[in-house]
């Protein structure tokens, strides 16, 4: 899926081909068409006789099919997301959040019951959890999981900056101005974008905000208008350009856990506004500015500031993207394989 669980996945997969004692084969359930580019897995993919999403019911209330189905005999499973995949092998299962435990508002009630479903079974099956962020880990550890299965694994980001050929490029392609605020992340309730608004409307004559992602579920509370341009899925390949045109990046999600968009603006050099007491507060460190994501007086606040403290963000944000390397997110992962795998 295009969001930030399914970058994290493709990219660990790939980081991972130097570890020549690793045998990556992806699992997934049976599909029309292949996805499209930049989506299409770079290891080879086994299909399971169901598709989704009558595939999660399956796992989650018969167990079946198990991954070796599609695969035969593995050492280990590995699911990437929240639902648990059933197999006879070693699971090692990779939580990026729990916040549907915090508000469970933010989410579907079907999709509140499949996750707490998933919870259940993590808590009784999983060997190893990987938790991108202590914030993560602290969740698992109030949900039940106890702290010698849970391991600190961050996620790395592309550090590869756009040249000002290709900012120009994208904005011309997008017909943006020479200054707007920039959101990038999946559409939905919980992102907070009628709080960012809000805020945007409190600084007057503003730079317009322009909110690059999929749509999510539910109302975001937020209308396309003069001020407010909605780009839909932007393909990952023009992402680069699209940070570095931005004068702000603000990302004031009420709940994440990790807030991947926050490091991949830093890597841009893109002055950082984001959330004070979610995982994006750990994902940013000193390099950006901390707001309260419920109070649009102090996003505006933040936004104002990033713009007066551009030159020493823009130095902070790079240096702390560097220090994030989706190599070293696979060097942890690949230990966790190795551990189980004995």
């Amino acid at each position: 899926m295009p969001g930030g669980t399914g970058v994290a996945a493709l990219r660990v997969a790939e980081a991972l081909g130097p570890h020549n004692d690793v045998r990556l084969m992806g699992v997934a359930g049976r599909h029309r068409r292949l996805p499209e580019e930049p989506w299409v897995p770079t290891i080879p993919v086994a299909h399971l006789p169901i598709a989704s999403p009558w595939l999660y019911e399956t796992w989650l209330r018969m167990q079946w099919p198990k991954v070796e189905v599609a695969t035969g005999p593995v050492d280990i499973a590995h699911a990437t997301t929240l639902i648990p995949c059933p197999t006879d092998a070693k699971l090692v299962v990779t939580l990026h959040d729990l916040a549907f435990l915090h508000d469970p508002s933010q989410f579907t009630r079907h999709g509140v019951r499949v996750f707490r479903r998933s919870l259940r079974q993590i808590r009784r099956r999983a060997d190893v959890v990987l938790c991108c962020s202590q914030a993560t880990m602290d969740d698992c550890l109030v949900a039940g999981i106890g702290a010698d299965r849970l391991r600190l694994v961050p996620l790395g980001v592309e550090t590869t900056r756009a040249d000002p050929d290709e900012i120009a490029r994208v904005r011309s392609s997008y017909g943006l101005p020479a200054d707007y605020v920039l959101f990038v992340g999946t559409v939905e309730p919980r992102k907070n974008l009628r709080g960012l608004v809000a805020a945007l409307d409190l600084l007057g004559d503003s730079a317009p905000l322009v909110v690059a992602g999929a749509n999510g579920w539910g109302d975001s509370g937020v209308d396309a208008s003069d001020r407010v341009r909605f780009l839909g899925f932007v393909p990952s390949h023009e992402l680069g350009g699209l940070y570095g045109g931005a004068s702000v990046f603000c990302y004031p999600s009420e709940r994440e856990g990790y807030g991947l968009p926050v490091l991949e603006a830093m890597a841009q050099g893109v002055p950082v506004v984001t959330s004070r007491g979610t995982a994006t507060e750990e994902t940013a460190g000193n390099a950006a500015v901390l707001v309260d994501p419920r109070d649009p007086v102090d996003i505006a606040r933040g936004i104002d500031e990033a713009g007066q403290r551009r030159k020493e963000l823009h130095a902070k944000g790079l240096a702390r993207a560097q220090r994030r390397s989706w190599a070293t997110t696979a060097d942890l992962t690949a230990a966790v394989y190795r551990e189980l795998a004995g």
